[in-house]
């Protein structure tokens, strides 16, 4: 027995001892020397206490080269899954559960198009030359160092990341921002299926000329609505980032305690392991700047440095139109265009899978665009739908305008960087210590004919989904010094300055408008220290808005003394999700229920369940509540004709239920912070036991839907897990960018087991901010660790 108890702990310590190699063969280096192929000059990497590397290069494309090769350090399993989604290559490595979401990206023509995109990028241009460098720093660490765990548990075979590669993420961002997905389908349906009175709550105008002359049949409807469950759940499935909103604003020095302009800014994207944010200082005689990178991205998306700073929020402009086509009864393969039956375009992909044999799909394409429903197959309906879509018909030199963009210190360098911009539409909030600040909404904006709504399916066969061109960017939203001394952007609809109407699927105006009201209080200097109150405000006034007209409905449907209490909590609440109140776990319940009682029997099945990922619906429920006469009140499922208050009740009394049944029977149980929680998930970490090796959390989480501390969970029954909120918090005081505060939502590394794949996470949730080093002499005191780069010899 003693022999045997020996032998098995001479097993264990080394199967510890390999699995402690292993784990540490896997982990970034941060100190001591690497060579380096094509570099010119040794490169310095100080990592600070945070693992944010701050980079000293002798030139420009040393120091982008050593950029690549740091943030694959970190990140390399991030590029390789970013990259595999936007050109329809998980299923691979995933399985054969991702063979929708490869089909889906193939429909898009993501991977066709940054394939021919590529061939006519400027080669000579400096941003394409970064691009090589920092391509070629990635491709270097790839190669000489073992692959990441991830590679290893999915069996991922190396292979080197190209130009082509970050096109097509460029790609996958531009499909995230595309609220069309999700939109168009089902608010054509309450359009053609249910009339004009159910549309009124949505706010939008109702348009004659925007109905579909050729009839869908049962079939495409249920195309329109798979494809709007495919495009939400593409990216959730795979576990990465999605571009949901943002808030950024900036403030003149004459409203400032310095004296010098403030910016803040917090991007809204869905929250992952690892964060979206690759953040690095970067420097070389007559550049410097602290910027936060997305993979496979050599320029910054977010920056400041001494001279100016910027951040970015979501235009919400509607970039994607759908396209009813109507095909030939005796040629399937023809569509009227243009007073004439016009071939469909044709091409075959085949799809690799891990689990099972490849996937042949046949792809189309109409004068239009691409046709998307084919992503579904064999099942797709009569009807195809196409898709016309900005990403893919502008020349879109994104890369060049960031790069621009980078190295913006002037208005007008600002502005002529913002312009390159074209998809998808972004507003640009820029300020330097000169005292400037500006916006600019980005994007090439479509003119479409007069009287077209691209809120609904357009139709082929007509000259409605036409476009006549493009607009200048002298129309695009934009100030450049406001004489009420801020500009604030969180995704409301904006003003174009020569009036024309530029439509969008635009967030609630609450948060903006919460905002504003702060920033245009002539009797706060702002500073570091109140705008961070203001970014972490876990407020909002659509609570009240919402509850107000249905303030009696509710009193009358309370059972008990209990209940009645419950309802003077709601009539009471100022709209504050903070963690141990119980009124808006009570709030987010009902809201769900009124949707459901209200809209649940119109909407059956996938359609609601499309409804609730909509921003469509917060429009839309306020604006219900408000109407005692609106068809949606009645329960079409019951021979009565139901009315406001019978429907409140009843979601009333669901709410009670659930949250009893969830939460526990005492309702001082129902606290927020119990019910409303943030994990953030890694790829790998959707099955477990993984689940406990990658993810972080769970955490209690404040803020909520549409509230400035935008820590936002989808409309449905409690309890909550959170989806989405800020992605940094940023904030940069021109008077000295060296005492700039930030914040990464997880932590700098993507790598598990590493100090700094997690070490932030509990700081964030609580609103903590952490000093992002800029100067020379505070990085230098900051260092925790220094990796030089050299020249190969």
């Amino acid at each position: 027995m003693k022999r045997s108890l020996t032998a098995l702990a001479v097993i264990v310590a080394l199967a510890a001892a390999g699995g402690g190699w292993y784990c540490t063969s896997k982990q970034p280096k941060r100190e001591g020397e690497i060579a380096l192929q094509q570099l010119q000059a040794p490169v310095s990497v100080r990592y600070d206490e945070r693992g944010v590397p701050h980079i000293k290069a002798e030139n420009e494309a040393d120091m982008y080269r050593a950029l690549g090769y740091v943030h694959a350090q970190d990140r390399l399993f991030q590029m390789e899954l970013m990259r595999r989604l936007a050109r329809g290559e998980l299923a691979e490595v995933l399985g054969s559960k991702l063979v929708d979401t490869d089909r889906l990206f193939r429909t898009l023509e993501i991977r066709q198009h940054a394939d021919k995109y590529v061939q006519k990028m400027d080669k000579s241009s400096a941003s394409y030359k970064a691009l090589q460098a920092y391509l070629d720093g990635i491709n270097q660490y790839q190669d000489n160092n073992p692959a990441p765990v991830e590679f290893d548990l999915l069996g991922i075979n190396k292979r080197p990341f190209t130009v082509a590669d970050t096109i097509s993420v460029a790609g996958y961002m531009a499909y995230s921002f595309a609220a069309a997905f999700r939109t168009e389908p089902v608010l054509s349906y309450v359009r053609d299926q249910l009339g004009p009175d159910y549309l009124k709550v949505f706010d939008l105008a109702w348009h004659p000329q925007g109905v579909i002359q050729q009839p869908l049949a049962s079939n495409d409807w249920q195309d329109l609505n798979s494809i709007a469950r495919l495009s939400n759940d593409a990216l959730a499935e795979a576990g990465l980032p999605q571009f949901e909103g943002s808030n950024a604003w900036a403030v003149s020095g004459s409203r400032t305690a310095s004296g010098k302009p403030l910016l803040a800014g917090d991007p809204h994207i869905r929250f992952s392991v690892p964060a979206v944010w690759y953040e690095a200082q970067l420097s070389y005689p007559g550049f410097d700047l602290y910027g936060h990178h997305q993979a496979l991205n050599p320029v910054a998306s977010l920056g400041h440095n001494k001279d100016f700073a910027w951040s970015i929020t979501m235009f919400q402009n509607d970039d994607l139109d759908l396209i009813a086509e109507k095909v030939n009864p005796d040629n399937p393969n023809q569509v009227w265009y243009h007073g004439q039956w016009t071939d469909l375009q044709s091409r075959t992909e085949t799809i690799t899978v891990k689990d099972a044999e490849p996937v042949t799909l046949t792809l189309r394409r109409s004068p239009h665009g691409p046709i998307i429903n084919d992503a579904l197959g064999e099942s797709a309906g009569k009807t195809p739908i196409a898709m016309w879509w900005a990403f893919l018909e502008t020349d879109n030199p994104i890369l060049e305008g960031f790069y621009q963009l980078n190295r913006a210190d002037t208005l007008e360098k600002a502005r002529t960087a913002s312009e390159k911009i074209e998809s998808p539409g972004l507003n640009v909030i820029w300020a330097n210590a000169k005292g400037d600040i500006g916006w600019w909404a980005a994007a090439k904006l479509p003119r479409r004919p007069a009287g077209v709504n691209p809120s609904f399916i357009l139709d082929g066969s007509t000259e409605e989904a036409d476009k006549l061109g493009y607009y200048p960017f002298s129309d695009n939203p934009q100030e450049e010094n406001p004489q009420r001394g801020y500009i604030v952007s969180a995704n409301f609809q904006t003003v174009s300055p020569t009036g024309i109407e530029i439509p969008g699927y635009y967030n609630l105006p609450d948060r903006g408008q919460r905002l504003n009201q702060r920033l245009a209080d002539n009797s706060v200097k702002w500073d570091l220290s109140n705008s961070q109150a203001l970014q972490l405000d876990p407020g909002t006034g659509y609570a009240p808005r919402l509850l107000a007209p249905i303030i009696d409905d509710l009193r009358k449907a309370a059972t008990n003394e209990q209940e009645q209490a419950l309802v003077e909590q709601l009539v009471s609440w100022n709209g504050d999700h903070t963690l141990d109140a119980t009124a808006p776990t009570l709030f987010n319940q009902l809201v769900y229920e009124l949707a459901r009682h209200a809209m649940g029997d119109e909407l059956q099945g996938p359609f609601f369940e499309n409804l609730l990922a909509t921003r469509v619906l917060d429009v839309a429920l306020p604006r219900l509540t408000a109407d005692a006469d609106s068809p949606w009140w009645d329960n079409r499922s019951t021979d009565a004709i139901e009315d406001r208050a019978q429907t409140v009740k009843a979601a009333w009394q669901a709410s009670i239920a659930h949250l009893k049944q969830t939460l526990g029977a005492d309702p001082k149980s129902w606290q927020w912070g119990t019910a409303h929680t943030l994990t953030h998930n890694h790829p790998l970490g959707q099955k477990k036991p993984l689940d406990r090796l990658f993810n972080v959390g769970p955490f209690a989480a404040p803020g909520g839907h549409e509230t400035p501390n935008n820590l936002s969970h989808r409309v449905g029954p409690a309890p909550w897990s959170v989806v989405y909120g800020p992605s940094t918090r940023r904030l940069i005081d021109m008077a000295d960018a060296s005492t700039a505060l930030g914040i990464n939502p997880v932590g700098q590394s993507g790598t598990p087991f590493d100090k700094h794949y997690s070490d932030q996470a509990q700081r964030y949730i609580q609103g903590v901010y952490l000093p992002m080093h800029l100067s020379d002499s505070d990085v230098a005191a900051h260092t925790s660790s220094t990796l030089t780069l050299m020249p190969a010899r």
